[in-house]
């Protein structure tokens, strides 16, 4: 009977845990404005070059009293992301399987809450699964969150 209800509850909960495998978090006790830095220089120095940013937390405040209770719920007090790409990956990707180039760019999303900056990064290879360019979704994966750990240091 322990069996049916483990099986059912693994069953039950799959769909999530692989959702959070798909996205890469790293945490750091550190001000959102200095990890922003640090980890885009370090995406930079990787040749991860950072082609648009943008405060998502500054702009969603313009929506505050218009949205009401439906504000900023888990009351997070930073948004920022940086729109990345490496042009040599881009290449690639284009010579293996040119759909996949809906990936690219890709972005890094950092968060702040209570003194805790936390960079969130989508696995492509969550996606690329099965596809001709997953070998080097893999390898672009491996070295970007190498970049985002170097700047996390």
């Amino acid at each position: 009977m322990r069996s049916i209800a483990l099986i059912g509850f693994l069953i039950m909960f799959s769909p999530f845990v692989k959702a959070q495998d798909a996205v890469f978090q790293a945490s750091i006790q550190a001000p959102l404005d200095k990890v922003y830095s640090s980890v885009n220089s370090a995406l930079e120095e990787n040749r991860f070059f950072v082609v648009f940013e943008a405060n998502m937390g500054r702009n969603m405040a313009r929506f505050a009293e218009r949205w009401g209770e439906d504000y900023n719920r888990n009351a997070l007090e930073g948004i920022r992301s940086m729109v990345v790409c490496n042009i040599w990956y881009t290449n690639q990707i284009g010579n293996t399987d040119p759909s996949m180039l809906s990936l690219c760019p890709l972005t890094v999303t950092l968060i702040h809450k209570v003194g805790t900056t936390t960079v969130l990064f989508a696995r492509p290879t969550a996606i690329a699964k099965g596809s001709d360019s997953e070998s080097v979704f893999r390898e672009l994966e491996q070295e970007l969150i190498a970049a985002i750990r170097q700047g996390l240091r």
